[in-house]
């Protein structure tokens, strides 16, 4: 800790262990210039997590709509990797502000991207997730999300043949059952502990795994774990309506996030994709 601290380009007076970190150590440090967010993490077990993180912050900023942490820095010492960020204040989540942030992720999603896929892979918790650039939704949810987590499951024996058909049936028919729509800048995770509610009805995205993508998988991880209230679906569709039947289609986008977890964690995440499955 004591060799990280010191390559930073600032003068520390106080370091605190913080809560909200899954996979990292987190710390809030207080400087004579102000006060700023870290986490740390093995540089074995995920080379370049940090890095690729404070390249998705940078897209998410450069869309000049939600608000970022400011990246201040990110390097490695010894087996370490840290991420220096914005201290960002949180303050109380109104309606108002859950209407204002949908607003926003619909008017970043309105802004056309030219394929599907990003200019690098990058990370959703652990798991390295490539980004291979596509023309088309299906060969991209594919190639890139659906096919390499059942492989990864089926290895570690918690998936069946019977499974692995029914997902190969799924993808087949990937075209027919999204909407066919531009590929749009996602967040990537946008679950409730990836978002800070902040003063002046304000909301900042933390925590990305970005890349462009088709818009409902946002959608479909904001209710996949909770912490999105009506009003922000409500000011989502004032400004860019989701297609007819949207949560109906919510299995389809969140059997990416579940099938993650059925890998990373087991147990009834693997129920859950199963459900999914069955039908196909």
């Amino acid at each position: 800790m004591n060799k990280i601290l010191s390559k930073l380009p600032f003068k520390i007076l106080k370091t605190t262990a913080v809560s909200g970190g899954d996979i990292n150590k987190t710390y809030k440090l207080e400087a004579v210039e102000g006060n700023f967010f870290m986490k740390v993490n093995s540089l074995i077990k995920y080379p370049e997590l940090f890095k690729k993180e404070a390249n998705g912050i940078k897209s998410l900023a450069q869309s000049d709509i939600l608000k970022t942490p400011r990246v201040v820095t990110y390097g490695e010492s010894d087996n370490y990797q840290y991420l220096i960020l914005e201290w960002l204040q949180a303050g109380n989540e109104t309606p108002e502000s859950q209407v204002k942030f949908g607003r926003q992720l619909a008017t970043m999603h309105q802004k056309p991207q030219p394929f599907f896929g990003f200019t690098e892979d990058n990370y959703l918790g652990t798991w390295r997730q490539p980004n291979t650039q596509h023309t088309n939704w299906q060969d991209f949810y594919t190639e890139c999300r659906i096919m390499p987590l059942v492989k990864l499951i089926v290895d570690n024996r918690t998936f069946y043949k019977e499974n692995r058909v029914a997902a190969e049936n799924f993808c087949s028919r990937i075209g027919e059952l999204f909407p066919d729509e531009v590929p749009a800048l996602l967040h990537g995770d946008l679950w409730g502990g990836n978002y800070i509610s902040l003063e002046n009805e304000d909301t900042a995205l933390i925590d990305p795994a970005v890349y462009y993508g088709h818009r409902e998988m946002d959608l479909g991880m904001s209710r996949l774990f909770g912490g999105f209230s009506a009003k922000f679906y409500e000011g989502y569709n004032e400004v860019y309506p989701l297609e007819q039947n949207w949560q109906e289609r919510l299995p389809y986008s969140q059997l990416y996030p579940l099938l993650f977890h059925a890998y990373a964690f087991g147990g009834n995440y693997i129920n859950s994709v199963k459900e999914i499955l069955k039908r196909f």
